[in-house]
C-alpha cells in the first residue's frame, strides 16, 4: 500500500493517537515523581571531624560515596574543644558546597550532642603516640577516649547503630569501645583495615599493569599495624585470558613473600615520609568502602577485609578485634570460611594475633 491511497483522516487519528499516548506517559511519568518518597536521612557520626581525614571524608559521606547516591545523609561532627574553631570552618565549607543529599550538619564539641540518634559512626578521633610516649601511655589515654565516647554511643545513638573505629590502635581501640558499650552488638562494632586491604590491590594491579578492579579477595589477616599479613594466596585477577590466581599472574613468589608484604606493612610511614603527614585522602576512602560494602553488600564472589570481633574462625583466641576476609549481605558481616591456610601464612597470622593478644592485656590494664 503507497502512501496516495491512504485516507488523510487515518493519518490524522494516528498522530492524534500518538501524541496523546506521549502526553499520558508524560503525566504518568509526572504523578509517579509526586508520589515517590524520598529516603529517610541517615545520621552519620564522624569524630575527629576537624582533622585531615575528617577533613577529607565529610565531603565524600555528603556527596553519597558511603552510603549511595541517593541516600540523603545528617552529619554529626564531633572534635575537642581546642578543634572547635576548625571544626566551624569545617562546617561552613560543607554549607557551602551546597551538597543535595546533605539535609544538616551538627557541629559540636559535646559527645552527647554528636552522638544523638545516630545510625552510624566513624570514630576518627583518638590520642596518637607522640616521640619520647610509652605504649601504655597512649593506651591510656585512649581508654579514657574511648570510654567517654562509647557510653554517649551506648545511651544516646540509634538502635542497631553501626560503629567503625579509624583512630589507632584501631583493633584494640574498638576492643575498648565494646567494653564501654556492652548493649551495643559486638557485630556493630569494627575497626578499618580496609585501607591496608585497599593498598594491597593497588601494589597488585601496579605490578601486573591492570585496573585494580580487575584484582580481588586479598585478605589482611590481624592487626593493623607492621605485623598485618597482607595475603594473596586466594587473590585472582581477570586477565585477556581469563581470570587467574595473582601468584600465577604475577609469577615471582619471591617479591610477593617479601618485598610485597613489607610495601603494604610499612605504607602508612613511607607516606608519612613523602608528605610529612599521615595518610588522610586514602583513608577517608576506605572508610567509605568499608561502610558502603558493610551496609550495602559486598559482589558476588568477592569479599573484602573488616577488622571484626573474633569468634574463634581460624584458630584465632576469640575476643580479640581481628582482621579476616569477609562478605556482607543486609547489613551484616560474615567470616569467609574454609580456605586453606598454609604453615608460612599460619605463622604470619598467629604473630599478629599475638600483638593483639598484648595490646588487650594493655588496654585491661589500663582499664585499672
Amino acid at each position: 500500500m503507497n502512501m496516495e491511497t491512504v485516507p488523510w483522516e487515518l493519518i490524522q487519528k494516528c498522530v492524534v493517537v500518538l501524541i496523546s499516548v506521549s502526553l499520558f506517559w508524560k503525566i504518568i511519568k509526572y504523578m509517579c515523581g509526586l508520589l515517590k518518597v524520598e529516603k529517610e536521612p541517615v545520621t552519620v557520626l564522624v569524630t575527629g571531624a576537624a582533622g585531615q581525614i575528617g577533613y577529607a571524608l565529610a565531603p565524600m559521606i555528603a556527596r553519597g560515596v558511603m552510603l549511595g547516591p541517593d541516600q540523603p545523609v545528617i552529619l554529626h561532627l564531633l572534635d575537642i574543644e581546642p578543634a572547635s574553631e576548625s571544626l566551624k570552618g569545617v562546617k561552613m565549607e560543607l554549607v557551602d558546597a551546597a551538597f543535595p543529599l546533605l539535609k544538616g550538619v551538627v557541629a559540636t564539641t559535646d559527645v552527647v550532642e554528636a552522638c544523638k540518634d545516630v545510625n552510624v559512626a566513624v570514630m576518627l578521633g583518638g590520642f596518637p603516640r607522640k616521640e619520647g610516649m610509652e605504649r601504655k601511655d597512649v593506651m591510656s589515654k585512649n581508654v579514657s577516649i574511648y570510654k567517654a565516647q562509647a557510653s554517649a554511643l551506648e545511651q544516646h545513638a540509634a538502635e542497631d547503630c553501626k560503629v567503625l573505629v579509624v583512630a589507632n590502635p584501631a583493633n584494640t581501640n574498638a576492643l575498648i569501645l565494646k567494653e564501654y558499650a556492652p548493649s551495643i552488638p559486638e557485630k556493630n562494632i569494627t575497626c578499618l583495615t580496609r585501607l591496608d586491604h585497599n593498598r594491597a590491590l593497588g601494589q597488585i594491579s601496579e605490578r601486573l599493569s591492570v585496573h585494580v578492579g580487575d584484582v580481588k579477595n586479598v585478605i589482611i589477616w590481624g592487626n593493623h599495624s607492621s605485623t598485618q599479613y597482607p595475603d594473596v594466596n586466594h587473590a585472582t585477577v581477570t586477565t585477556n585470558s581469563g581470570n587467574k590466581s595473582v601468584r600465577a599472574a604475577v609469577n615471582d613468589d619471591n617479591w610477593l613473600n617479601n618485598e610485597f608484604i613489607s610495601i603494604i606493612q610499612q605504607r602508612g610511614a613511607a607516606i608519612i615520609k613523602a608528605r610529612k603527614l599521615s595518610s588522610a585522602l586514602s583513608a577517608a576512602s576506605a572508610a567509605c568502602d568499608h561502610v558502603h560494602d558493610w551496609l550495602l553488600g559486598t559482589p558476588k564472589g568477592t569479599w573484602v577485609s573488616m577488622g571484626v570481633y573474633c569468634d574463634g574462625s581460624y584458630g584465632i583466641q576469640p575476643g580479640l578485634i581481628y582482621s579476616f576476609p569477609v562478605t556482607c549481605e543486609n547489613g551484616q558481616w560474615k567470616i569467609v570460611q574454609g580456605l586453606e591456610i598454609d604453615k608460612v601464612s599460619r605463622e604470619k597470622m598467629e604473630n599478629t594475633a599475638q600483638e593483639l593478644i598484648e595490646e588487650k592485656e594493655l588496654a585491661k590494664s589500663c582499664l585499672n
